[in-house]
């Protein structure tokens, strides 16, 4: 069956089973794109990796940079996830003492791009799908603060105090921005992982403590 030729607006899973078929899709990309790169990954081999129909996959995921953008977040989501269960499991009880919200902020930055750059072909194939997507005119309808990455960072803001709400969405905008071009800075080697780490720290201090 032939990609339609307008896009569609992606639908939303509405069963357990349909949430399981997307998170299934969304694996079957990330294993493609992190063996074969953006450029070779077709929708078909998608599906056929997903074990859906064409049209399944085109109902949740009407192009293949709304897909790899979309696998951008379920990394990120994925990555939250297990860093919250390592921090439960390795926490002893009653030792439990908040942190510095700067210097958290910048561990989960510097550890997230650590992350994502697991796999070059996997972090350049969702760096385009998001030029691509961004391109398109998606900034209309994503907020990046009610993302899973802006409402870690925001919660992290709000616990420090001492800024209005606004103010706080404001600077975690600013962290998301910052932390996406030094991502890519480093993905295309303009800076080492050293420099992006360091530099991150420092954004994190800024714009936290400002």
């Amino acid at each position: 069956m032939a990609r339609p030729g307008e896009a569609r607006p992606a639908a939303a899973p509405m069963s357990t089973r349909q949430a399981a078929r997307q998170v299934g899709i969304l694996r079957a990309a990330s294993e493609l794109g992190a063996r074969e790169g953006l450029a070779s990954v077709q929708m078909h081999d998608v599906a056929k990796e997903a074990g859906v129909a064409i049209a399944t996959l085109y109902r949740y995921f009407p192009s293949k940079p709304y897909l790899f953008l979309s696998v951008l977040e379920w990394h990120i989501e994925q990555f939250l996830g297990d860093r919250d269960r390592d921090r439960d499991r390795d926490r002893e009880p009653g030792t439990a003492r908040p942190r510095d919200p700067a210097t958290e902020v910048a561990d989960i930055l510097v550890a997230l791009t650590g992350k994502l750059l697991g796999s070059r072909l996997l972090a350049s194939a969702v760096a385009v799908s998001s030029f691509t997507e961004y391109a398109t005119g998606v900034p209309a309808r994503i907020d990046i603060v009610e993302r899973a990455l802006g409402q870690r960072l925001l919660r992290l803001l709000a616990r420090r105090g001492g800024a209005d709400p606004a103010t706080c969405r404001s600077r975690t905008r600013l962290l998301v921005y910052g932390w996406w071009g030094l991502f890519v800075a480093v993905l295309t080697e303009e800076i080492s992982p050293e420099q992006g780490a360091a530099d991150l720290r420092l954004a994190a201090r800024l714009i936290v403590n400002g």
